[in-house]
């Protein structure tokens, strides 16, 4: 399922299940739906499972906004004690929308809780008091983790408050993370567990000794805490330069303070040195980084004393620092202030959820939980960045409940696209309308946090794009030139496209060499009076790649 596909599903207003291989867009999707939420004067609660998972979204945990805190069952007193707390009712009950993001770390026990107290304070039977649900994430990452003495946790898709809530499945099938054919049917047989001889053969080959002078620079990924602190503070303390000391500042409510500052990344006490190894921990706002993006100290500002990064691409980037909040029914009620960065010599694979890397060196000898060898190796965007250090049996297992579950999620994903397929514009924009009205939105785009709705103008990411577009190179050639997918370039492109500031006469030696295919296959998205890539790529049965089609429709008049 494309995006495109899984947001018209999520704007009828049903529950929903988003999911996705690793890099497929679920983030950049319900980022999406949150700012056309808002846009419309509903303020979805956006939550997670874990701390680091909620700095990701802007969000809290879902622990902190339901009022369970660390329980995992209540009785009825106690359920009528958590709906009596004014805040936290008023709260539950203002909520329409309720996003939860990284479930597949969510225990189902503690999924029922909340379900229970949703219904609760909403006096309702419905699931989750009747309010839409939003469930994303990947049950092949980490799963959930049980106390000790306590039972192996159930999975939330095993729960009583998921087969109620009865989601339909959204399983994004595009790829914007990794572009390397190989790397991408190793990570496919990982995750359907089908890893053969030559599959360990390929990653075999990936496996180094590990020499300071090598792979100094380089991200490290380990399974265990105690191995990341020791190698970034050795690290740190052979740098001869002098220290340079970041302290974290916070506001709003202490509670909420302590989830930030548990969830993010950077620590509270940062401390750098020229040389220092850094990864930028958050999304820049200009899109000059990304969670993710690593570099080197190269110098301090002299007028701020801000660290000035070297990234690998050889840019330079002044880290100013930055925000991390929480924000509840659209105004921010805590919120931590500190420089987007934090050693990265090495970090957890559990800490590197979410990010995309261009090179590491990972060991995997002691893994010890089904996921973790997915989670680190799909990190990263080609097998070439890939240097493994060392690889255990444990590291290529997936849970083989999960396994199983797969499959039908891939199922239940094809019968939810081919329903939506099947009705007319006309039908799903009603049901689109119908929801926002009934949630109590307006229709009148604009609602009190619409920033991302305000009318579009040239962005100087795009400018660079199309500069180099316009200056003969490919868009293959414009991405890596930029450090950029290939998927990005084409963002920029339809961007301006949209923008009417697309220069197509010089152009031309995009389709030069494919002029007669772009025909056709335009002429094919307008007999299946579409502009999604997905049905143009299933008619021709995969002869057109995916950039191709997208090319065709780039060239395309905008209706």
């Amino acid at each position: 399922m494309l995006q495109a596909e899984a947001l018209a599903i999520l704007k009828t207003g049903v529950n929903v299940f988003l999911t996705g291989e690793p890099g497929a867009g679920k983030s950049y999707t319900i980022r999406q739906y949150v700012n056309y939420l808002r846009s419309r004067a509903i303020d979805p609660a956006i939550t997670a499972s874990t701390g680091i998972a909620a700095t990701h979204i802007g969000g809290m945990t879902l622990h902190s906004w339901s009022g369970i805190g660390i329980n995992k069952t209540m009785n009825a007193a106690e359920l009528k004690e958590v709906a009596g707390r004014d805040r936290l009712a008023k709260r539950i009950r203002a909520t329409q929308v309720l996003i939860i993001d990284e479930i597949s770390m969510f225990e189902g026990l503690t999924l029922n809780l909340v379900d229970a107290v949703c219904r609760t304070v909403k006096d309702s039977q419905l699931p989750f008091g009747g309010m839409q649900v939003v469930f994303v994430g990947d049950f092949f990452q980490l799963p959930p983790v049980s106390r000790s003495g306590e039972p192996l946790p159930q999975f939330a898709f095993e729960s009583q408050a998921w087969q109620a809530a009865k989601p339909e499945v959204c399983y994004l099938s595009e790829q914007h993370r990794q572009e390397d054919e190989i790397f991408l049917e190793v990570l496919s047989a990982l995750r359907r567990g089908t890893v053969t001889e030559e599959h360990k053969q390929i990653l075999g080959e990936r496996q180094v000794v590990f020499m300071d002078d090598v792979f100094g620079d380089m991200t490290k990924l380990f399974s265990h805490n105690v191995d990341v602190d020791r190698m970034n503070t050795h690290a740190l303390s052979q740098l001869e330069a002098e220290p340079r000391s970041y302290r974290m500042h916070a506001y709003g409510i202490p509670p909420l303070i302590e989830q930030l500052k548990r969830g993010c990344l950077s620590p509270e006490l940062l401390v750098l040195k020229v040389g220092a190894r850094v990864m930028f921990t958050k999304n820049s706002t200009d899109g000059s980084y990304v969670n993710g993006t690593t570099g080197e100290v190269n110098s301090f500002s002299k007028e701020n004393g801000y660290p000035i990064v070297k990234l690998r691409s050889g840019r330079f980037i002044e880290a100013s620092t930055t925000e991390w909040k929480i924000e509840a029914e659209g105004k921010s009620v805590a919120a931590i202030v500190q420089l987007p960065l934090r050693l990265a010599w090495a970090m957890t694979v559990h800490k590197s959820q979410g990010m995309s890397l261009d090179a590491a060196l990972i060991d995997l000898s002691s893994a010890f939980a089904y996921g973790q060898g997915y989670v680190a190796l799909s990190r990263l965007r080609s097998l070439s960045g890939l240097h493994l250090q060392g690889l255990n049996q444990r590291a290529l297992e997936v849970d083989p409940n999960v396994l199983a579950q797969d499959e039908r999620f891939r199922l239940s994903s094809l019968e939810s696209k081919e329903a939506m397929l099947a009705l007319s514009e006309e039908h799903i924009k009603r049901l689109h309308d119908e929801f926002i009205v009934a949630r109590g939105g307006s229709l009148n785009v604009g609602g009190f946090a619409a920033k991302p709705k305000k009318a579009k103008k040239k962005d100087k990411r795009y400018e660079a794009t199309l500069a180099l577009i316009i200056g003969g190179m490919t868009i293959a050639q414009a991405a890596n030139e930029r450090s950029r997918t290939v998927f990005t370039i084409f963002e920029h492109l339809e961007e301006l496209r949209d923008l009417k500031a697309l220069p197509f006469d010089k152009l031309g030696h995009l389709i030069v060499d494919k002029q007669d295919d772009i025909k056709l296959i335009q002429a094919k998205f307008r007999v299946l009076d579409t502009e999604l890539l997905k049905p143009v790529h299933e008619f021709f049965k995969g002869e057109y790649d995916y950039d191709v089609i997208r090319l065709a429709r780039l060239f395309m008049p905008l209706k």
